[in-house]
């Protein structure tokens, strides 16, 4: 039994409590749910108590003096940021593509230079489980630093069944050890191994046959990802892999729309998938089966901005009832970033989301795009008290002041790590 700590005189705690318990679109991405002095009461790692100051002054009156008492005065408090799409476990680094890109190189050119997803591949291959530990480890200790407490991450730098394996198995492992809550996606349909170049079909019913059943049965994922892409996996390919997952009890995600329209999304729709990732090129069709399905729009600006790409349309999005989530992409090829802050700064730059939306982007509809909506992304009584204190008095100011860390404290379920 830890001591309760008492959070209090919080100039704007912003909850992201609501009555509705989906995804949230349109008018309620903007309903965060804002306490003016505000106040929390955690204990045992669990949210206790939500309100004014005054409020919990009356509710613990008698308990006061067992609390550490946290007095927030001058400060935001938010729940802990959710990332729902990183690619977080791989080895080695990929800067010297940086400059290429820089020096006009395109994809292909790096790609046929040995560079591209194919050189993550070989040094993740050739990485230790204990180095893929040692390096994630890194990243996710500045998940934290940047006010992020619960990460998606996705395999497919493996391409193989052994890679594949290890890399989710980094994650199970970091799920036990980390602080950050690392939530698993099995993604061996990332792109096709050179060797089955001119076999993509053999390599998709390697993946059903061969790998989709060992990661079901060791419970190494939640989630079942494609990239769905012309050059990639087309929506034939893709929708077999998806339906094979489900089978499996994989609940569907999908690259979609990255490159060129591609029908990704009405994909995305027609098989269920909790969500749809990346959509910069979607289609007014495939945007309008979104809304209908309920399928979550991950968004990554911060991709787009790497790239040199217009981002996704965002507002068009939440203007037609998608439900938006956001996230860093943190990759080493496209977005090797773990700045939560900075993305919520570009999704209101370049894809006119308010602050508002923008946060409950990057809380709620995040968790709710990896299907943890019930533990984390709104401070609600019997959820986990994972805290961000910002050094900003208000959300606004948050998205306003860009791309500066404003973090002063995180508490991961109760515990301060920050």
């Amino acid at each position: 039994m830890t001591k309760p700590i008492w959070i209090k005189h919080i100039t704007q705690l912003a909850t992201l409590a609501s009555e509705e318990k989906g995804p949230r679109s349109k008018e309620a991405m903007s309903e965060l749910g804002i306490i003016e002095d505000g106040s929390l009461w955690l204990e045992n790692g669990v949210i206790q108590a939500v309100g004014t100051t005054k409020e919990l002054e009356k509710q613990y009156e008698a308990r006061a003096e067992e609390a550490d008492i946290v007095d927030a005065t001058g400060h935001l408090v938010t729940p802990g940021l959710v990332d729902p799409h990183t690619h977080v476990v791989y080895g080695g680094s990929r800067e010297r593509e940086f400059e290429m890109r820089l020096e006009g190189a395109t994809y292909m050119d790096i790609m046929n230079a040995g560079g591209g997803i194919h050189a993550t591949t070989r040094m993740t291959r050739e990485a230790s489980e204990e180095e893929l530990i040692e390096q994630t480890t890194r990243r996710l200790d500045s998940f934290l630093q940047h006010g992020v407490t619960t990460v998606e991450g996705k395999s497919g730098y493996g391409m193989n069944l052994e890679t594949e394996l290890k890399q989710l198995r980094v994650m199970k492992k970091l799920q036990e050890s980390h602080p950050i809550d690392l939530v698993p996606t099995f993604m061996g349909a990332h792109a096709v191994p050179p060797d089955f170049k001119g076999r993509e079909d053999e390599f998709v019913d390697h993946l059903i046959e061969d790998m989709l059943p060992i990661v079901a049965e060791e419970k190494l994922a939640e989630f079942n990802d494609v990239f769905c892409e012309k050059g990639v996996f087309t929506p034939e390919q893709s929708e077999r892999i998806l339906e094979a997952g489900k089978q499996y009890g994989l609940i569907p995600k999908i690259h979609a729309d990255e490159i060129e329209p591609y029908g990704g999304a009405e994909l995305a729709a027609k098989v269920g998938a909790i969500s749809a990732e990346h959509l910069l090129k979607a289609s007014d069709e495939g945007i309008q089966a979104m809304a209908k399905s309920g399928t979550i729009a991950c968004l990554l600006p911060a991709t787009a901005l790497y790239l040199r790409e217009q981002a996704a349309a965002g507002r068009k999005m939440i203007d037609e009832g998608v439900a938006v989530a956001i996230s860093t992409d943190a990759n080493p090829g496209s977005s090797p970033t773990t700045s939560m802050p900075l993305v919520m700064n570009l999704a209101c730059i370049s894809m006119r989301l308010t602050p508002a939306e923008s946060l409950t982007a990057a809380t709620y509809n995040a968790a709710c795009a990896i299907n943890r909506q019930d533990l984390v992304g709104s401070f609600e009584v019997g959820k986990q008290a994972d805290i961000v204190l910002w050094n900003v008095k208000s959300y606004q100011e948050l998205q306003y002041l860009f791309g500066v860390n404003h973090v002063k404290s995180v508490w991961k379920k109760g515990v301060q790590v920050v």
